[in-house]
């Protein structure tokens, strides 16, 4: 009697773990399904919309071109949903546009050259592996023939108001050079005595009509990209608000026209730390700074929270 009750419990129990593993099953499968059904009702990629007549710098984009759409499409692609970095754009440009849009503006170059120093260093200091560098990513020869200090104690390249007015310098030359301001960013890009040489060897005078290397190729239509979404960030899906931006530094000026022997030193009477100092003036390479000419030297002093209570 005791074996067969035991024999009908296992019975019991193995009817309980089957019916147990049957729902458990069926929920699962509810579950994906369920997930799936939402994943796909909420989340999808898009071909995105041109705009129907692009320009740069009052420029017209022969968009009606096939292979100029397809190249123009590429990069609104590719800017659209990488939006990690696309998203550290508009953070940056809060910080950095305000600063560089007056400096075109005073050389007389257009507005859009801000996204060409967008697509060249994603606005920081950065170094290519050629050595250029800054967020013009400019060389060390054209840097020091566009009148900026470079040398082992200053690199002017990282000072963002005097490498955009370098930049305007460029830019201004080569589209007296060039005629337009279309194959003087190509010329930014790819330099001006090569492209010459480039549009001399095709007989052709426009950008769009040239044959390039990769990079100069797609130059362009990667600002043009850029230029689109930063000008209008709901239409391509990018969502934030002031707080989520990066805010623009507060500093004073300090007027330095001696040697400084130790600017760790400098930074503490200031009320700062050294690493304080080189976050506002990068272009400051060393732990000193020799001034045997008295160049006046404007050096960012930030404001800290304390000195703006008072």
């Amino acid at each position: 009697m005791f074996r067969r009750s035991g024999f009908f419990m296992l019975l019991s129990l193995a009817g309980m773990a089957l019916i147990f593993l049957l729902t458990f099953s069926r929920s699962a499968e509810e579950s994906e399904r369920s997930y799936n059904e939402g994943f796909l009702e909420q989340y999808g990629i898009y071909a995105l919309a041109h705009p129907e007549n692009p320009e740069f710098a009052g420029e017209n984009v022969p968009i009606e071109q096939f292979e100029v759409r397809e190249r123009f499409d590429r990069e609104l692609l590719v800017n659209t949903y990488w939006q990690s970095s696309t998203m550290l754009f508009f953070k940056r440009a809060h910080r950095w546009f305000p600063v560089i849009e007056p400096i075109l503006a005073d050389y007389g170059v257009p507005d859009d050259f801000k996204y060409l120093a967008v697509i060249e260093s994603s606005l920081m200091n950065a170094v290519s592996p050629a050595g250029a560098t800054g967020f013009w990513q400019i060389l060390q020869g054209t840097a020091r023939d566009l009148g900026l200090e470079v040398n082992n104690y200053v690199d002017e390249r990282y000072h963002v108001e005097k490498s955009t007015a370098a930049a305007c310098e460029y830019l201004l030359d080569a589209k007296e050079r060039f005629g337009t301001w279309t194959l003087a960013a190509a010329a930014y890009n790819i330099g001006n005595a090569r492209l010459r040489r480039i549009m001399e060897n095709q007989r052709v005078d426009t950008y769009y009509d040239l044959h390039l290397n990769e990079e100069t190729a797609r130059y362009m239509f990667r600002i043009l990209a850029v230029k689109t979404i930063m000008s209008e960030p709901a239409a391509s899906g990018f969502h934030f608000r002031e707080e989520d931006l990066y805010p623009k530094p507060e500093y004073t000026i300090a007027e330095v026209d001696t040697t400084i022997n130790d600017l760790v030193d400098f930074a503490f009477a200031h009320d700062i730390t050294y690493k304080d100092l080189r976050e506002l003036n990068p272009w400051l390479r060393r732990y000193e700074l020799p001034n045997s000419s008295g160049k006046t030297y404007e050096i960012k002093i930030p404001v800290t929270g304390e000195d703006m209570a008072h």
